[in-house]
């Protein structure tokens, strides 16, 4: 079982997409407390404990340290990997 954080720059990213598409990424994210098993996450190269999960379009970058989840970012495939 994981615990998730959420940074400020994770929360303004999401509060201004659509409520259908933050919802799918919620409904993503509560998932990800229970495990990785069958999730679309890959670990970001050059980065240590940093992933990405895959929603549709949508990337949620994450820290994993321990059992802790940090939500870092979340927005579109085209140009998530800029603002990170």
């Amino acid at each position: 079982m994981f615990t998730v954080q959420w940074k400020e720059t994770a929360l303004k990213s999401i509060e201004k997409l659509d409520n259908s598409i933050s919802s799918r990424i919620f409904k993503k994210i509560e998932e990800l407390k229970e495990g990785f098993t069958g999730k679309d996450i890959k670990c970001l190269k050059g980065e240590k404990d940093t992933y990405r999960l895959r929603v549709g379009d949508y990337r949620v970058i994450f820290e994993l340290r321990g059992n802790l989840i940090t939500i870092l970012i979340i927005g579109h495939r085209k140009n998530i990997y800029e603002k990170f």
